[in-house]
């Protein structure tokens, strides 16, 4: 078994030193090369744990912000199908206005089956009018279900409006009678103008709803980061600090080197005793 080398005390006070400034070097590179001050619960448990359960929460409220956004776009496709339908049903009225203003019966009969082509196609833009498989205004409308927070206990449920032809109005896809009279044009204006009462509620409805759902997607945005920068600040590391710092232990670290050095000298003078 080798024996122990003994040192004496100044070298090894200096070597003491010299290993502790050589540590808190690679610490201050370490912090250099993550960003980061609290790499790992070794370094600070309190604020690495701290950091976790505010970055964990944060992570959370951003599936939720995920799911909310996509809410708003589905609402949206149902704003732009409602949007759309009142656009055809104006146009109807447009065409009943003009047959009503029409100087023969073949006038009002050519008009009448524009309006029932046009009329065609109510129903196939609200059954379109579906974002990420859930259509609001359907004739057999969807509910969509909205949760706000982590453990699913604030919600807020939009429920789907039936705004079909058929429930907007008996005679919405036929004109009566081909508009053979006044009688039956101003039998479908009635109905027409009522709904484009249906569809204007609905849209304020789901507008009213789509307001809301957007305050608490800004809330969420503000919420995240707020969470997220709370955990930088337990974390992070100031990298000019952090860079002044490796200078100054550098500086030290030679200096040790050269202490340790000086020390080793002053020893090795014994041996010019023996020459």
């Amino acid at each position: 078994m080798a024996e122990e080398v003994k040192l004496s005390a100044s070298s090894r006070a200096n070597l003491v030193a010299l290993q502790g400034t050589t540590k808190l070097i690679g610490r201050t590179q370490e912090r250099l090369a993550t960003g980061l001050k609290v790499n790992s619960a070794l370094d600070d448990a309190s604020a690495y744990f701290q950091s976790r359960s505010l970055n964990f929460r944060a992570n959370d409220l951003s599936q939720i912000k995920d799911g909310i956004d996509q809410s708003i776009q589905t609402l949206k496709a149902a704003l732009t199908g409602i949007e759309s339908a009142s656009k055809i049903v104006e146009q109807l009225k447009g065409l009943a206005s003009a047959a009503k203003n029409a100087t023969s019966a073949s006038e009002r009969s050519t008009l009448a089956n524009q309006a029932q082509q046009l009329a065609s196609q109510l129903d196939n833009l609200i059954n379109d009018a579906s974002y990420n498989g859930v259509n609001l205004i359907k004739a057999t409308p969807d509910n969509l279900q909205v949760n706000f927070n982590e453990d699913a206990t604030v919600e807020l449920t939009v429920t789907g409006t039936n705004l079909s032809a058929a429930n907007l109005g008996a005679n919405i896809s036929t004109a009566s009678n081909n508009w053979g009279t006044v009688g039956d044009i101003n039998s479908d204006l009635d109905e027409y103008s009522s709904a484009l009462g249906q569809l204007r509620t609905a849209a304020s409805s789901l507008g009213s709803q789509t307001t809301l759902l957007q305050t608490r997607l800004d809330f969420l945005t503000s919420m995240v980061n707020t969470l997220s920068e709370g955990a930088d600040k337990l974390t992070l590391a100031d990298t000019n600090q952090e860079g002044a710092n490796l200078l100054a232990l550098q500086t030290r670290q030679q200096l040790g080197i050269n202490s340790l050095s000086l020390a080793a000298q002053s020893e090795s003078s014994i041996l010019s005793l023996f020459r």
